[in-house]
C-alpha cells in the first residue's frame, strides 16, 4: 500500500487467546509525530463562546427567518455579545433554582437560537446538557429525564404538553420546565401541582443577573449525556467530556487551515440537522469558535431549500437523503432546459471530471465552465457554498462525484459516531480520488483494522478489511450506568465500532459493511443484510428496501418502498388504471419490481441465496412516526419486523406455496 496520507505507527497482532488479530496501527499524515493536543488553559467550550463576544461582540451569531404573511421573510440575527450576556443570566437562574455544576439540564425541541443559548448557559455554569428527542418515541424523553437523572428542562412550546404528560413518572428529579416560547396558566397549574415550576423564556432570566460568578471547569468534566437510539433496545447514554468536543473542534479546524480555507467570521452555516445529534453540534460548536454566523431553517423539510435560497450560507452539512434530493432536483431542471442544454451539460460535465479525475483541485479543474454552466447548479444551494460536508450514513458515489462537479465546492465525506464524539474519519476537501470513501482518520485518532473470522474479513490479508476500531481524544468516557455495555466496546483501550472498513491504497477508509446486521439463513450461510440493501437500492424503481432473513428460513424476502413515479409510468405502459395504493398490491406489480431488483442483485454478483424470493410493496416511506428509522434514517430491524410481521409470514407462506 502506498498510503500516502497515513503512516504506521504500530505493528499488526496475530490471533491470540480467543482474540482476532489485528492490522497496524495508523494515524492521518497530519497527525504523523503525535495525536493533536488541546492547548494549555483550554478548559471548556464556554470559553469559545466568551472569546468570540469578547472579538467581535456585534457579529452575527444566531439568526431565524421573521414569518411575513405566513410566508419566510429575511433572517434576522442576533449579535455574539445577545447570545453571551443571554445565556450568563439563564446559567445564573438555574443556579437560583438549585442547578449546581455537574447537575443534569435537558434540552428539547427542534433547532433554534433558543436550543444554543440554553447549552452556553450549561457550559457556563459546568452542568451537563442532555439533548431529549421525541424521534426515539414518547417513552424515550422520560427514560432519559429518568435515567439520567436531569433536574431541569428547556423546551419547544409545541413540546410543552408531551413533557407535562410525562411528569407524573418524572418529577422525582425534574424540578423546572422553561419554555422556548410562552407557557399557558393552565400548563403552569397542572406542573405545579406535581411539585414542578415552569417559566416562559421571558421570565426565567430575571431569576438571575450577569455579574454571577463562574464556577471553575475543567476538561475532564462531562459537558454532554447524547442518548443514541442504538437500533436495539434501549437509547445508551453516550458521555462526552469538554476535553473530547473540544478536541474534535480543533481538529476539524486543524484539517481545514491544512487542506482547504479555515471558518472565519465572513462565514455562515446552515443549521437543519438535528442538534440532538453530534454531527451538528460539533459544526455549531466550531462555527462560534470562529465567530461564524448560524442560521437555523423553519423545521419543515419541504421549505428546506427555499430557507437555503434565503440563508445563502457558505458552509453546508447534509446527509445522503438531502443529497440525493439536490441531485435529483438539478438532473430534472438540466432535462427540461431541451436537448441543446442538456448536450451543454454532459459535455461540461464530462469534461470537468476528467480533470478531477486526474488530480486537479475542483476550483482548477475547469473554471471557465464553472461560469459558463455550473453557476446555475451551484444556486441550488444559494450559490456561496465552498464546504460541502456529508456524514450518517453512506453517500452515493454517484451522488458525491455529481455534486464535486457541479456545486463549484469542495465536498468531504466523514464517518464518525455518537461514541467519537462526531467525526472520525474524513476525506481531504480537494483530493478527488478520495471520492467513495470516509478519507482518513482525523488528528485527534488511531485506527486498526480487527480480523472477523465469521464474516470472512481478515485485516492482515493483502486488501485489509475488518472491525473500525478507535483510539485517541475523541471518544466517549462510557455509557452512562452502563458499565456492560461500555465494556463490550472498549477492550484494551480500543473502540469496537461495529462497522467493518477496507483500508484503500492510498490511506483512505471505504466503509463496506456492518458487523451486527448478519443472520445465518437455515442451511447456514451468513447474511450481512445491509450490504444486500445497499446493492437493491440502485434499482431506480424503488425508494427504500428492508431485506428480512432468519435461521429457520432458507431464503430472502423483502418489504420495500417503490418509487411512485416508476410505478405509475409502469401502469401506463400496461393499462393498469389502479392508483398508487392499490398498484402496490397488484400482483404483475410486484412481480416487475421483484424481477428488477433480482436483475439489480445478478449485475452485482449477488449469490442464490442473497436473492430476493418475494417483496411486499409499501405505499408510505418508512417514517419516525412509526418509529421504523432512527433520526440519521437508519432501519430499526427489530421495529420493522414488529410493525410488518403479517407480511412477512404470509411472504413466506406465499412464496413456499409456489415452490411446492
Amino acid at each position: 500500500m502506498s498510503m500516502e496520507f497515513i503512516v504506521k505507527v504500530e505493528e499488526s497482532r496475530p490471533a491470540s487467546d480467543g482474540k482476532p488479530s489485528a492490522g497496524p496501527v495508523y494515524r492521518c499524515i497530519y497527525a504523523k509525530d503525535g495525536l493533536m493536543d488541546l492547548p494549555a488553559g483550554l478548559e471548556s467550550p464556554w470559553q469559545f463562546l466568551s472569546d468570540s463576544a469578547l472579538k467581535n461582540p456585534e457579529g452575527k451569531m444566531l439568526g431565524r427567518r421573521q414569518a411575513i404573511d405566513s410566508k419566510g421573510g429575511p433572517y434576522v440575527w442576533l449579535t455574539y455579545k445577545e447570545v453571551h450576556d443571554s445565556a450568563m443570566r439563564i446559567g445564573s437562574a438555574m443556579r437560583r433554582r438549585g442547578v449546581n455544576p455537574g447537575d443534569r439540564c435537558g434540552i428539547y425541541g427542534s433547532n433554534c437560537a433558543e436550543w444554543i443559548t440554553a447549552m452556553e448557559a450549561c457550559n457556563s455554569q459546568a452542568v451537563t446538557y442532555v439533548p431529549l428527542y421525541d424521534t426515539l418515541g414518547p417513552n424515550a424523553v422520560e427514560f432519559i429525564i429518568n435515567h439520567a437523572e436531569v433536574s431541569i428542562a428547556f423546551v419547544q412550546e409545541n413540546k410543552l404538553s408531551s413533557i407535562l404528560s410525562c411528569l407524573p413518572k418524572c418529577s422525582s428529579n425534574l424540578k423546572t420546565i422553561v419554555s422556548f416560547g410562552n407557557i399557558s396558566d393552565m400548563q403552569k397549574k397542572e406542573a405545579d401541582e406535581l411539585g414542578v415550576s415552569c417559566f416562559s423564556w421571558e421570565e426565567f432570566p430575571q431569576l438571575g443577573s450577569l455579574d454571577c460568578e463562574l464556577p471553575p471547569k475543567q476538561k475532564t468534566d462531562v459537558c454532554t449525556i447524547m442518548y443514541t437510539s442504538g437500533t436495539t433496545g434501549e437509547p445508551k447514554g453516550v458521555i462526552l467530556t469538554n476535553g473530547a468536543l473540544m478536541a474534535e473542534v480543533l481538529s476539524v479546524d486543524q484539517l481545514l487551515f491544512l487542506t482547504d480555507r479555515v471558518v472565519s467570521e465572513e462565514d455562515s452555516y446552515f443549521s437543519f440537522l438535528p442538534l440532538a445529534h453530534v454531527y451538528d453540534q460539533v459544526i455549531e460548536t466550531y462555527c462560534i469558535y470562529k465567530g461564524a454566523s448560524i442560521g437555523f431553517w423553519r423545521g419543515d423539510v419541504r421549505y428546506l431549500l427555499e430557507d437555503v435560497q434565503e440563508l445563502k450560507p457558505s458552509i453546508f452539512c447534509g446527509v445522503p437523503r438531502v443529497y440525493d434530493r439536490i441531485y435529483t432536483g438539478t438532473l430534472a431542471k438540466v432535462s427540461a432546459g431541451g436537448g441543446l442544454k442538456k448536450k451543454l451539460f454532459d459535455f461540461a460535465y464530462n469534461y470537468k471530471l476528467g480533470y478531477l479525475e486526474k488530480g486537479i483541485p475542483q476550483e482548477k479543474a475547469a473554471p471557465l465552465l464553472d461560469r459558463l454552466v455550473f453557476e446555475k447548479t451551484k444556486q441550488a444551494l444559494g450559490g456561496r457554498v465552498r464546504i460541502l460536508l456529508s456524514g450518517a450514513a453512506p453517500l452515493p458515489k454517484h451522488v458525491e462525484e455529481f455534486l464535486r462537479v457541479t456545486s463549484c465546492s469542495t465536498l468531504s465525506q466523514g464517518y464518525g459516531l455518537t461514541e467519537s464524539c462526531g467525526g472520525c474519519f474524513t476525506s481531504i476537501g480537494n483530493v478527488y480520488p478520495m471520492v467513495g470513501t470516509v478519507g482518513v482518520p482525523m488528528t485527534t485518532i488511531e485506527s486498526r483494522l480487527e480480523s472477523v473470522p465469521e464474516m470472512g474479513y481478515d485485516a492482515l490479508s493483502s486488501v485489509p478489511r475488518g472491525e473500525i476500531c478507535l483510539r485517541g481524544s475523541t471518544l466517549f468516557s462510557g455509557y452512562h450506568k452502563r458499565e456492560d455495555l461500555t465494556n463490550e466496546v472498549l477492550v484494551d483501550g480500543w473502540f469496537h465500532t461495529g462497522d467493518i472498513g477496507e483500508w484503500q491504497p492510498n490511506g483512505a477508509m471505504k466503509i463496506i459493511d456492518r458487523k451486527k446486521n448478519i443472520f445465518k439463513l437455515s442451511q447456514g450461510e451468513y447474511v450481512a443484510v445491509e450490504n444486500l440493501e445497499n446493492v437493491y437500492l440502485r434499482c431506480p424503481l424503488i425508494t427504500s428496501i428492508w431485506v428480512y432473513g432468519n435461521s429457520f428460513e432458507s431464503f430472502l424476502v423483502a418489504v420495500v418502498v417503490p418509487d411512485r413515479q416508476a410505478l405509475e409510468d409502469w401502469a401506463a405502459n400496461h393499462n393498469e388504471t389502479d392508483d398508487f395504493k392499490s398498484l402496490c398490491k397488484n400482483l404483475k406489480a410486484r412481480k416487475y419490481i421483484l424481477d428488477e431488483l433480482n436483475r439489480v442483485g445478478k449485475a452485482n454478483n449477488l449469490r442464490g441465496f442473497e436473492m430476493l424470493k418475494a417483496v411486499h410493496l409499501e405505499p408510505h416511506p418508512f417514517d419516525m412516526d412509526r418509529d421504523l428509522i432512527t433520526p440519521t434514517f437508519k432501519l430499526k430491524r427489530p421495529q420493522l419486523l414488529k410493525c410488518y410481521k403479517d407480511c412477512i409470514d404470509q411472504l413466506y407462506s406465499d412464496a413456499k406455496g409456489l415452490k411446492a
